[in-house]
């Protein structure tokens, strides 16, 4: 029996982890302690698991009591980002496993930090990668390495995060590049990770341009410029484009964000000291909303990236060009959101000489594309033996991940190329303050 605690009792916490620990792999697994900071998210955890009502909890500066008196096997790390580095490098100080939520940690020379404590301790880290795991991800994975595209010269990454998902991000915490690292580390990280395991090479140059064109206090969509509003009590709430299209005059809400728990209003909300419902145009914000760059990799590979956090729809276009051929695949996201006929995804490979090839793929039941009840089967029950090739993700990949997302910020901050190494393996050569 492998025991578990739980450092971040967040909803993510509660669905992706604990839900399918107590009613999925129960026989192997156990939870042996929650930690958070906040006292009424044990109660709402408890109340709604009722196995846990036994379970010991702990505040965060009890970590180490709670390590020695539950003596478990993995530390899972589900808080808020800033939260991750304290908690990996404690367990592992403590020879203790850890699973953590990517971004691992919110910026690279933390990343760096957990790298060598990994080295040092008997305690081994997994970064939750779902992306990995999607259904149409892992099969492209396979076809490069069946050598169909040859050896991969270029990618084309577009990414689009529609108008209700990407205002999330603006409204909670994450808005706080202290707190996420910004949205190139807080989401990108899934996006570059995906990206480094497909190549299976090392990034080492990035250099990008980032842009707040639809978010904080100067945007155009900004109906009254006064910091401070929150949604449940704005006045101007329906002279704002961005509540209007999800959300009644009376403030019903048609849709509800699956990263959050609490609703979009105060009298939802359950957690102490906690609102996501800020305002998208408060003048504190400072993170990008918009994104291009471009990664150079040792094995000579490019990428050329983009990302838009306020799109008509969710989804992505890729394409892999090779040696030997093309893969072309596009996803339309979140179908509830998309007010418009769309195409169901396939994947397209195109050889250099010959004819096209299209590929259609049975999806998989499960969030982020199918990829989660997957990862939840490597992680508790051990990584499915008919798989010929690696899928769960190191420190060392999260760590990658996390070097080319801050060093897209740091790009468009100094307006330079950033060498990736420099930045992850000599932080001391480096401007180490991020905000």
């Amino acid at each position: 029996m492998k025991k578990y605690v739980i450092c971040g009792v967040s909803n993510r916490a509660l669905e992706m982890f604990i839900k399918p620990i107590l009613n999925e792999f129960s026989k192997e697994n156990e939870i042996v302690g929650l930690l958070d900071t906040d006292s009424l998210r044990f109660s709402i955890c408890k109340e709604k698991y009722r196995q846990l009502e036994q379970v010991p909890v702990f505040q965060p500066e009890q970590f180490d009591t709670m390590i020695d008196q539950t003596k478990p096997d993995y530390v899972i790390v589900t808080g808020r980002d800033n939260t991750h580095v304290d908690y990996i490098l404690r367990a592992l100080n403590k020879q203790v496993n850890v699973i953590t939520e990517k971004p691992m940690v919110t910026n690279a020379a933390d990343a760096y930090k957990v790298m060598q404590a990994e080295a040092e301790s008997k305690g081994k880290v997994i970064v939750t990668f779902n992306y990995r795991y999607s259904t149409f991800h892992r099969r492209i994975k396979e076809m490069i390495l069946e050598g169909k595209v040859g050896r991969i010269t270029s990618i084309d990454l577009n990414w689009y995060i529609d108008t209700y998902h990407g205002s999330s991000y603006f409204k909670r915490w994450n808005r706080n590049r202290d707190i996420s690292g910004g949205l190139s580390i807080h989401k990108s990280t899934h996006h570059f990770d995906l990206i480094n395991w497909w190549l299976d090479q090392r990034p080492e140059e990035v250099f990008a341009y980032g842009a707040l064109n639809y978010f904080g206090h100067d945007s155009e969509m900004n109906p009254r410029k006064e910091s401070g509003r929150f949604c449940g009590t704005c006045d101007v709430r329906n002279d704002c484009r961005y509540f209007r299209r999800w959300n009644s005059r009376i403030g019903s809400t048609t849709v509800r964000d699956d990263h959050l728990l609490a609703g979009v209003y105060e009298k939802d909300i359950p957690y102490t000291d906690y609102r996501p419902d800020a305002c998208i145009f408060d003048e504190e914000i400072s993170i990008e909303d918009t994104y291009v760059a471009a990664v150079k990799y040792d094995g000579g590979s490019m990428l050329s990236y983009s990302i838009n956090f306020s799109a008509p729809y969710e989804g992505y276009r890729l394409a892999i060009n090779g040696t030997k051929g093309r893969i072309e695949t596009t996803e339309y996201h979140e179908p509830s959101r998309i007010p418009f006929e769309y195409p169901e995804q396939k994947i397209d490979y195109y050889p250099l000489f010959g004819g096209k090839e299209t590929i259609e793929l049975i999806q998989e039941p499960g969030g982020h594309g199918g990829g989660d009840p997957i990862l939840l089967e490597d992680l508790f029950l051990g990584p499915d033996p008919s798989r010929k090739y690696q899928i769960l993700a190191g420190a060392e990949a999260g760590a990658y991940s996390i070097a080319v997302g801050e060093g897209v910020w740091r790009s468009v901050n100094e307006k330079k190329p950033i060498n990736i190494k420099e930045l992850l393996f000599h932080p001391e050569s480096i401007n180490k303050v991020i905000g």
